[in-house]
């Protein structure tokens, strides 16, 4: 089940999707799109990723340090019931929530949010305000260091360094799960493990997506199945990396055999020396931004590090044939995710949408848009049963969603899918820093 082939995966000619994949950057605004005008246009994913950049966590450190926020200290795991109920015991409905997103994450008719506001009353303004990580942290951290509110009860942010400090300094709701039924009757168990915050404390999913392995399978003359074969001389000057420092030693860890997850410094050393070996060995065309689909479209190189977004919408604008495997030892799973500030006005109201998006209906509908993994597996059937309900193309594109493995991974892709390295300080942050920089700068 690892080998997601657009031309065969999903009749990938969902018109929607190419939408989303391309949906953060500054580029575009709220007004719909021709999609066929975004056909080939990856700049999404480039914004999306530099939220785990280093050269943003660098960055992100030394505004840290002038903000007076050191990044130290290890974030809780947990929090007590005490804690939990002092948070939410004067806590009412307020009947309004200010929500904060990324740029078209979301139908641009809100159709979910006009009816969260029939069933409940409640009223949301909603925003696409988040562009980065980083450039969000530092323009929200002032307020809450301030115990101040910062203009939203509700945001979605990515998982990384930034959720990290997120957490660390205390700005992050914990999550009353008492109100969250929708949520505990319908996530998948995937996320309810998530390493950067375990029990789901002070987050639960938006959406999420995957990294792993592309090639064309005209070159490689094999199918692809393992991250080993990456390091395979027959394929030296044709291997493309990529440069973001945390999606490389995610890999570098894994073809070594460790989790990056649960990885410390002496992990990262032997992660770095594994990925120089193959540099030495010229095994590696080039370390990769967003380039890397049309060097594969084009043949400079045959089998590539992805996101499996940039692949599913390379097959559909260009009619390519290329594949997209979550490899034997693991791909990497990312997370945006629900958060609480710590300072929202409407906390209730918020905590309310959120487990409104949990409800089986509601999570088909936003996946039957974006296409991205969906955390509700219940939303497949919901999905193919809203599309049987249609006719011609309409149903052909639904189903073609609600059978995309990129939409609704099976348990076994699940089971191979790895979170990025956990920092809990900034020294963390740069000692990782130090030892994969010169993989990709040296």
């Amino acid at each position: 089940m690892g080998s997601l082939s657009a031309a065969g995966d999903a009749a990938d000619a969902y018109p929607r999707l190419v939408i989303l994949i391309c949906d953060r950057s500054p580029m575009f605004s709220r007004t719909p799109i021709d999609p066929s005008l975004l056909r080939g246009v990856t700049q999404r994913r480039l914004g999306r990723r530099d939220a785990l950049r280093l050269g943003g966590l660098s960055a992100l450190g030394a505004a840290l340090a002038a903000c007076g926020v050191q990044g130290k200290g290890t974030p809780a795991a947990s929090v007590d019931a005490g804690t939990l109920a002092t948070f939410w015991q004067d806590k009412k409905q307020n009947g309004k929530v200010d929500f904060a997103n990324w740029p078209l994450y979301m139908d641009p008719g809100h159709p979910e949010l006009k009816k969260f506001t029939a069933k409940t009353g409640i009223q949301v303004n909603y925003q696409e305000v988040i562009q980065e990580m980083g450039p969000w942290f530092a323009k929200v951290q002032p307020q809450l260091s301030a115990k101040q509110s910062i203009g939203y009860d509700l945001m979605v942010i990515t998982n990384g360094i930034q959720f990290g400090q997120f957490r660390a300094a205390g700005f992050l709701a914990p999550l009353d799960h008492a109100r969250l039924p929708n949520f505990t009757a319908n996530v998948g168990p995937k996320y309810t493990g998530e390493t950067f915050d375990p029990a789901n404390v002070f987050s639960v999913p938006w959406t999420s997506g995957i990294t792993g392995i592309a090639y064309d399978p005209a070159k490689t003359g094999r199918e692809i199945t393992s991250i080993a074969d990456l390091w395979d001389p027959k394929f030296k000057g044709k291997v493309g990396m990529m440069s973001d420092a945390t999606e490389l030693a995610n890999f570098g860890l894994l073809a070594a055999g460790l989790k990056p997850e649960n990885s410390g410094e002496a992990d990262w050393k032997k992660a770095a020396a594994k990925l120089k070996q193959q540099k030495d060995a010229g095994i590696v065309r080039k370390y990769y931004e967003q380039d890397y689909v049309d060097a594969l479209g084009k043949g400079e190189v045959w089998i590539t590090q992805a996101w499996s977004g940039d692949i599913f919408q390379k097959n559909l604008s260009d009619s390519t044939n290329l594949k997209f495997v979550i490899p034997e030892e693991g791909g990497t799973i990312w997370t945006d995710n629900f958060a609480i500030p710590v300072t929202a006005p409407n906390p209730v109201d918020a905590i309310t949408l959120i487990d409104f998006f949990y409800e089986v209906e509601n999570a088909a509908s936003l996946a039957g848009y974006i296409n991205y993994v969906c955390p509700v597996p219940g939303a497949q059937a919901q999905l193919k049963k809203d599309a049987a309900a249609l006719t011609g193309s309409d149903r052909t594109e639904l189903e073609a969603v609600a059978n995309s493995a990129l939409v609704f991974p099976s348990e076994a892709d699940y089971a191979r899918l790895h979170y990025y390295v956990d920092f809990n300080t900034a020294e963390q942050q740069q000692t990782f820093s130090s030892i994969f920089e010169q993989i990709v700068l040296g």
